[in-house]
């Protein structure tokens, strides 16, 4: 089966761009186009796609707000988002992570690490890398005002505490499972355990939420 995937840019050349190199792949499909945020919302909720491509900075609503209209949409709950950003520490872009969408990726990436991207937010997993996570989440966290409300770190088991650690460190699960002597099967089995007990929607706000409950300092790196 195909990833869909629906391009929100306000650019028509940027969208032109990702469509000719995602509609390449043999396993992508482009459903639709937005030129702004409130045409993103309209058009996610008529094809339902895998993936958001979402600018921020876009006309009539921007991408923030379409991505919490698309995050907080019970007919959307196996749509992910992957923010477009020009810089790759954007206020904005932790504000989305914190929200709900599952990574980020600049638009001067490299073609071939955008197709992966898409397929690996697609399979599940978070479009994190270590070196941008950690100082985009340390950065932004610390300017917090408050913890986030209602999450109670006391329901995961001391293992499941260590794997987010080393999640929000930007490790991988066969990373995370080298670094604690596991199988890469049982490093995501505590992930998965530790998201569905503090209801994250997928790993990247696990990461975020690592930071802001305090498990993770947002200083540690220094």
């Amino acid at each position: 089966m195909k990833i869909r995937v629906l391009l929100a840019d306000d650019q028509a050349l940027v969208r032109a761009g990702f469509r000719a190199l995602l509609d390449a792949q043999p396993d992508i499909d482009v459903v639709g186009e937005a030129a702004d945020g409130q045409q993103a919302v309209m058009l996610a909720r008529r094809h339902r796609p895998d993936i958001v491509l979402m600018d921020i900075r876009m006309p009539v609503m921007d991408g923030l707000a379409a991505a919490r209209q698309i995050v907080g949409d019970d007919r959307l709950t196996g749509t992910k988002i992957i923010i477009l950003t020009t810089f790759e520490l954007d206020e904005y872009v932790f504000e989305a992570l914190r929200g709900g969408a599952s990574g980020f990726l600049v638009k001067d990436t490299e073609p071939a690490d955008l197709v992966r991207g898409v397929r690996e937010v697609a399979s599940g997993d978070a479009l994190l890398s270590p070196s941008v996570t950690r100082r985009l989440i340390a950065e932004f966290a610390a300017k917090a005002k408050k913890p986030r409300a209602g999450v109670e770190l006391t329901a995961l088991t001391d293992r499941e505490r260590e794997v987010m650690a080393l999640a929000a460190e930007g490790l991988s699960n066969d990373e995370i499972a080298a670094r604690l002597v596991v199988s890469p099967a049982t490093a995501k089995t505590h992930v998965s355990r530790a998201m569905v007990k503090l209801h994250a929607r997928d790993r990247a706000q696990l990461v975020v939420i690592a930071y802001e409950t305090g498990l993770v300092k947002p200083g540690w790196l220094d």
